[in-house]
C-alpha cells in the first residue's frame, strides 16, 4: 500500500563551510515514517527550486521543521537587530505562503519550533527576538554543552487548555517537554489559538481557529524519540491520521471538531 507523502521542510547549510546543501534531521524522517506512518520527502526550501502550488500537488501534508535561522522580522513589521539572530529568507518565501495556502485548503501540517513561529507569522502574528531577556521568563534555549540526549532532555511543563485540542490529542492536561528555542510569540496572529503554555507564560502549543484541516504547531521538538515519548507519539499519530485522510479524499480533518 502506498504511503501518503509528507513534505519535510529542509534547511540550508554549508557542508565543510563551503558546499551549499539542503538537509533535514534524521529524527524528522523517523517520526514521519515510523510514527505518523507516512513517506518522508525532504523539500529544498528555496523559491528558486519549488513553488507552493507544486508542493501542495505532490505532498499530502507538511512537517514545518525547526531550524537555527529565524523568520525575518520584516514579515511582522519590525526591523532586524542582532538579537534576532540569523535569517533564512528563502525558507520564509516558501513556508509563509505555504502555511496560508494549507489553512485555506485544509491540507494538514504540523509545525515544530521555527515551524511554530512560521505559523504564527504567516497568520499575521509577531515574535520576541529573545525570550530569556523578558522579565519573568526562563531561558528556553538549548543547553550549550552536553550530549544530544542532554540537550533534548525534558526541561519544563506545558499546560494545555482543559478539553482543548492538545488535551484531547495527547490525553493529558500537563506534559513535560524539551526546550531548544530563543524566540517566541509576541502577538498571536489572526485566528491563532494559544492552547498550551510554559510555566512562565510562553506559548508552546497553537492551532488555527476554524481551519478546515490539521494545523497544530508546538514550540518544543516532539520529533526527538517520537516513537517512545508519550507526548510525541500521539501528536505524530494524529498528524498521520490527518495526512491519510487528505490523501484518501482531499478532505481536511479539523482537530477542533473531534471529541
Amino acid at each position: 500500500m502506498t504511503r501518503p507523502v509528507v513534505g519535510i521542510i529542509g534547511n540550508s547549510y554549508l557542508l565543510n563551510d563551503q558546499y551549499p546543501t539542503h538537509a533535514g534531521g534524521t529524527m524528522n524522517s523517523d517520526a514521519v515514517a515510523n510514527v505518523a506512518g507516512c513517506l518522508p520527502l525532504l523539500i529544498p526550501s528555496d523559491p528558486r527550486f519549488v513553488t507552493v502550488a507544486e508542493l501542495m500537488d505532490v505532498c499530502d501534508g507538511f512537517l514545518l521543521t525547526g531550524g537555527r535561522p529565524n523568520v525575518h522580522p520584516s514579515h511582522y513589521g519590525e526591523e532586524p537587530t542582532p538579537a534576532h539572530g540569523e535569517f533564512d529568507q528563502c525558507r520564509d518565501a516558501v513556508t509563509l505562503p505555504l502555511v496560508r495556502a494549507c489553512v485555506e485548503r485544509g491540507q494538514p501540517f504540523l509545525g515544530i519550533c521555527r515551524g511554530f513561529q512560521e505559523v504564527n507569522v504567516a497568520m499575521g502574528g509577531s515574535l520576541y527576538p529573545e525570550i530569556r531577556d523578558l522579565p519573568g521568563r526562563m531561558n528556553h534555549r538549548m543547553p550549550p554543552d552536553g550530549t544530544l540526549e542532554e540537550k533534548f532532555a525534558l526541561r519544563h511543563r506545558v499546560t494545555f487548555t482543559e478539553g482543548g485540542v492538545f488535551h484531547r490529542v495527547i490525553g493529558a492536561r500537563e506534559v513535560m517537554t524539551n526546550s531548544l528555542h530563543g524566540q517566541g510569540i509576541k502577538r498571536a496572529g489572526a485566528r491563532i489559538v494559544i492552547d498550551g503554555v510554559a510555566p512562565d507564560g510562553t506559548p508552546e502549543a497553537i492551532y488555527v481557529k476554524d481551519a478546515p484541516g490539521f494545523t497544530l504547531a508546538v514550540q518544543w521538538h516532539p520529533e526527538w524519540e517520537a516513537g517512545n515519548d508519550p507526548v510525541s507519539r500521539p501528536l505524530f499519530e494524529a498528524f498521520g491520521t490527518a495526512v491519510r485522510a487528505w490523501a484518501a479524499g482531499g478532505r481536511g480533518v479539523s482537530m477542533q471538531k473531534t471529541a
